[in-house]
């Protein structure tokens, strides 16, 4: 039989890149999701693999038997800073396995903890699938497992204009300069000011030297939890380098009551949009990810740097998210409980996955 696929949010730039990879790599029928009546999907999905459903996420009731439907859910219905777990819960429900594409903390601590649930249920939940957070854990994965005794991760994501994403990343990144979040720093928890402590990293072409600030994201937690390190560093940048100084006055002087508004988020959002959309015409809508894990090799101190480069933001999410659906949906990952991808997936798979989607990522040791 056919296996049945609900996208939530999948008319947005994530959601649509999903459904796009799903069509190359599986046979699955998908059903996009949206708040709205829409006939322009048809434009972009071979009309006999998928159809499209008016769904508003407020609407248990037509919510829960979508979900009944479907044999794998994936949630892109962000910001996940508005989120809560109930989308998991009705998956847990009827036995759904569960997918989503939520970069937010909190959230992901809330879907975490349904782990057992989860489990009871023989439901296989995956959070936090996508470019990053997603591939970039799995990059981590693998440098972790090249030590002996790795003891620092430091996960640097570097976009251009607006990556090709929509407006909501926009929405996502204001809403992650509100306040000082949790890293975990020299085998302690402590605070940290996002978009502080600007960091020039190294990228392959086009980037070549870039900046960085800590920013938050759910990787800065389970990271800590999934490895046995003592500190966990992860900062993002923009190019052109301009973003980067207006995204820092948001976060030091904006007030944090007007950006923390629904009004005040998305007057900045459209207005970075609108910014994008002329600068993508020159910076590209890119991604570039820095992993370095540090630590001890045959009693030796040694670092391994994995890096990748990728021309749009969008697509390489939708791989990320499309090529664990795909595991998924072919049994070849079945794991019961609640997961962060680096928690579930192996470097064997992710491999397989990356090399059939022509996704290269590059991997070498540098001094300690």
């Amino acid at each position: 039989m056919t296996n049945r696929v609900l996208i939530l949010g999948g008319r947005g730039r994530i959601g649509s890149s999903v459904a796009t990879d799903l069509i190359h790599h599986t046979d699955a029928h998908i059903t996009i999701t949206g708040r709205s009546e829409d006939t322009t999907w048809k434009d972009s999905f071979p009309g006999d693999r998928t159809d499209f459903l008016q769904l508003d996420l407020s609407d248990d009731a037509r919510l829960k038997q979508a979900i009944a439907q479907s044999d794998l859910v994936i949630h892109c219905a962000g910001p996940f800073h508005y989120r809560d777990g109930s989308v998991l819960d009705l998956c847990i429900g009827q036995g759904v396995n569960y997918l989503d594409v939520s970069d937010n903390a909190g959230f992901t601590q809330r879907a975490l903890s349904r782990s057992d649930m989860a489990a009871a249920a023989d439901v296989t939940a995956i959070v936090n699938s996508g470019i990053f957070p997603g591939i970039s854990n799995s990059m981590v994965r693998h440098g972790v497992e090249q030590l002996d005794e790795p003891e620092q991760i430091h996960l640097s994501y570097v976009v251009s204009g607006s990556g090709g994403a929509g407006i909501t990343v926009m929405r996502t990144t204001f809403l992650g300069l509100l306040k000082p979040f949790d890293a975990w720093l020299n085998g302690a928890w402590a605070k940290v000011k996002p978009y502080s402590d600007r960091q020039p990293i190294q990228l392959p072409a086009p980037y070549g030297k870039v900046h960085v600030y800590w920013f938050e994201m759910p990787e800065t937690f389970t990271l800590a939890e999934s490895f046995p390190v003592k500190t966990v560093v992860t900062k993002f940048g923009s190019v052109p380098d301009f973003y980067n100084h207006l995204t820092w006055i948001a976060a030091h002087i904006f007030p944090k009551s007007w950006i923390r508004s629904k009004q005040g988020t998305e007057f900045l959002a459209q207005v970075s949009f609108r910014m994008t959309s002329v600068t993508d015409r020159l910076s590209g809508i890119g991604v570039g990810i820095r992993s370095e894990v540090t630590g001890k090799k045959d009693g030796q101190p040694a670092a391994y740097v994995s890096t990748l480069v990728h021309s749009n933001t969008a697509i390489a999410a939708g791989n990320g998210t499309g090529s664990i659906a795909q595991l998924l949906l072919t049994g070849k990952l079945h794991k019961p409980g609640v997961w962060a991808v680096e928690q579930a997936l192996t470097t064997e798979l992710f491999e397989q996955t990356m090399q059939s989607r022509n996704i290269q990522i590059h991997h070498s040791w540098a001094k300690a």
